[in-house]
């Protein structure tokens, strides 16, 4: 039986990964703090031991930040690979199986 060859994922690819996730987390994180601040007129409950913070603006705040967190991360993997292509020419290898951001 042959064996399963690896297809390595390109360094540069790998480089962009960070590249684009670390000032898209950030970006995320005001987006969302900002956000809640406008809705709730209170800056965001992440921590429910606080006291005077229900569990409903907790467990709101953390579906909330999960969810942007999620989308900014594809957003990453999206510009990674779309910079990735643009240099390169080529859409990069593996990059389904071993994501960038």
């Amino acid at each position: 039986m042959a064996k399963k060859q690896k297809v390595k994922t390109p360094a540069l690819y790998k480089l962009l990964g960070p590249a684009m996730a670390i000032p898209t987390g950030i970006v995320v994180k005001k987006v969302a703090d900002q956000a809640w601040i406008a809705v709730k007129g209170t800056p965001p409950p992440k921590n429910p031991d606080v006291p005077g913070v229900s569990w409903g603006d907790a467990i709101a705040w953390a579906a909330v930040s999960g969810v942007l967190v999620a989308v900014g991360r594809l957003l990453a993997a999206q510009g990674a690979a779309k910079t990735y292509t643009a240099l390169t020419g080529k859409f990069p290898t593996n990059a389904n199986a071993d994501s960038a951001a």
